[in-house]
């Protein structure tokens, strides 16, 4: 009779949007790939990696870039336009009434949340600052190293001797490459490569956190947090 009646105070609410669905899932396949073609470049030279084999690596390393640069942006965009929790304003930590809203659920006084939960807000906001940290400088690198978009075009021109010959120009290759201007370009592009790796090893560090606080607040909140951000829908107290 318990687990009857205790069914009956339960009820499917609907949080996660397919919108917010789809962003969440590709960018886990995304930034996976990422991740393990990036170790790869990473350790290229103790592996044994040809020059040809590495531009390969980046080359789809890139392009898998893409595919989450824009759905990374596509999810900025909804963030601003969208509806109900796909908005900043109930995702992010920081955002008026946060403080209050942290503290009581440090101290207990708050067991369910609609969305996600204080503690579940500080590690998004982590990883959208990360992600957006890697999307930047990832550019920028993809442009000054294998030249490519949108940045290549116009660092091609920026080294090249001769800018009627801009074909010429090839990944690791010095053909028609001002020496004094490439190393300019090589000194510009350093701190964004600092920027990639650095933010890369805290996302190593953030995603086995945010896996382990999905866990946590499975086994605490009983709200199925898990399959929401399959099927959308939170198991919550009707009150």
């Amino acid at each position: 009779m318990q687990n009857k009646n205790s069914s009956k105070s339960l009820a499917l609410v609907y949080v996660w949007s397919k919108k917010i669905r789809f962003f969440h899932w590709l960018n886990v396949l995304c930034v996976f790939l990422l991740i393990a073609i990036g170790l790869i470049i990473l350790n290229s030279k103790a592996l044994g990696v040809t020059s040809d084999g590495k531009i390969l690596l980046k080359t789809c390393h890139v392009l898998v870039g893409y595919a989450f640069c824009i759905n990374l942006l596509c999810r900025v965009l909804v963030g601003f336009f969208g509806t109900g929790f796909e908005k900043w304003g109930a995702t992010l930590a920081f955002n008026k009434g946060f403080a209050s809203e942290f503290k009581k659920y440090r101290l207990g006084k708050t067991k369910h949340y609609k969305g996600h939960n204080p503690a579940g807000k500080l590690m998004i906001t982590a990883m959208f600052l990360a992600l957006s940290v890697q999307m930047v400088s990832g550019l920028v690198i993809a442009g000054t190293d294998i030249y490519y978009p949108p940045l290549g075009g116009y660092f091609k021109e920026q080294v090249a001797i001769d800018s009627t010959q801009i074909k010429l120009i090839k990944p690791y290759s010095k053909v028609n490459i001002d020496a004094e201007k490439y190393q300019a370009m090589r000194d510009l592009r350093a701190p964004f490569i600092t920027a990639h790796v650095y933010s890369f090893y805290l996302l190593l560090l953030l995603i086995p956190l945010h896996v382990a606080g999905v866990i946590f607040t499975e086994r605490k909140e009983k709200s199925a947090i898990t399959s929401a951000m399959i099927n959308g829908y939170k198991t919550l107290p009707k009150d």
